[in-house]
């Protein structure tokens, strides 16, 4: 691994879909998420960290030092035993191996980091190490997203759909079609915002400058790695990136963001359809001393 950042940084992500669902609300038959007060659309922050563990293990499959530990179809108890057998630990006797080595709670949080790319990343809440009084079951991450939230209000449409293919024999017997529904955004251009604590990277989880690069090309890949019909057509179309020469920072991070400005070109009255039909602009010459600013895409 490589050596532990020592910067902290703040980011913005633009990304747009088009025709496509971009994150469902199962509590609203899974349509869009949005905001009921002003319209606008909403991506949870767990929705793009689940995109990012998507690409780091597909290229990475498993390599030492980069496991996912949040993943489909693995109990998360079975990951945490896998700590309890590299370090020796008996797990019917934690407690009896806690009394006996004062510093094992920091061996199992420093192996889980170590070994899980996503813990080092964003942490996690371990609740077998929990439920055994270890002090190591919560464990903040140094990059942390808010919720990406539209550029403007997003129209959302039902569309109906059919299929030719009957579930069953009944059925068959009865008719040629089955209906369905799909919900989409015709087009929407979102933002999130993000943090990366090089405190939190050196006082708990490691996170290098390795990670940090791995980072900024799965935010950059997302969606290439996630396509599906449901989602329609989705890209990043901006890494805006704010590095500070320091630890703990040099300027407060609302203060960066403002200078990042979204606008429609053309104010015609008609709704957007394409990322053309904005402009994107960073207001560099008023960012303050110590900090640089760099647009990766």
């Amino acid at each position: 691994m490589s050596d532990i950042i020592k910067n902290r940084y703040e980011f913005v992500i633009l990304f747009d879909v088009e025709n496509g669902n971009p994150n469902g609300d199962p509590d609203a038959g899974n349509m869009p998420r949005v905001d009921p007060e002003t319209g606008l659309g909403i991506v949870t922050d767990v929705c793009l960290k689940r995109k990012i563990r998507n690409f780091v293990e597909a290229v990475k499959e498993n390599e030492p030092g980069y496991k996912i530990y949040i993943k489909e179809n693995a109990p998360l108890n079975t990951s945490d035993k896998q700590a309890y057998l590299a370090l020796g630990v008996d797990e019917k006797k934690v407690k009896e191996a806690k009394r006996n080595d004062p510093d094992l709670d920091l061996k199992v949080r420093d192996w889980m980091c170590k070994n899980y790319f996503d813990i080092r990343t964003f942490g996690a809440v371990m609740t077998t190490f929990v439920k055994d009084a270890l002090n190591c079951g919560q464990v903040r991450g140094p990059v942390q997203f808010g919720f990406a939230r539209s550029v403007e209000p997003i129209s959302q449409q039902e569309m109906t759909i059919t299929r030719v293919a009957i579930t069953t024999e009944e059925d068959a017997a009865n008719k040629n079609t089955e209906m369905g529904r799909k919900y989409i955004v015709p087009y929407g251009l979102y933002r999130c915002e993000g943090f990366v604590s090089a405190n939190l990277a050196r006082k708990t989880t490691g996170f290098s400058e390795e990670d940090l690069a791995l980072l900024w090309q799965a935010i950059i890949n997302m969606f290439e790695f996630d396509r599906s019909a449901a989602r329609g057509k989705m890209a990043v179309r901006e890494l805006i990136v704010f590095k500070h020469d320091s630890e703990f920072g040099n300027a407060p991070a609302h203060k960066l963001f403002d200078l990042v400005k979204v606008a429609r070109k053309n104010d015609n009255g008609l709704p957007a359809r394409a990322y053309t039909d904005y402009e994107v602009s960073v207001n560099e010459d008023a960012l303050p001393s110590g900090v640089t600013c760099t647009r990766m895409i």
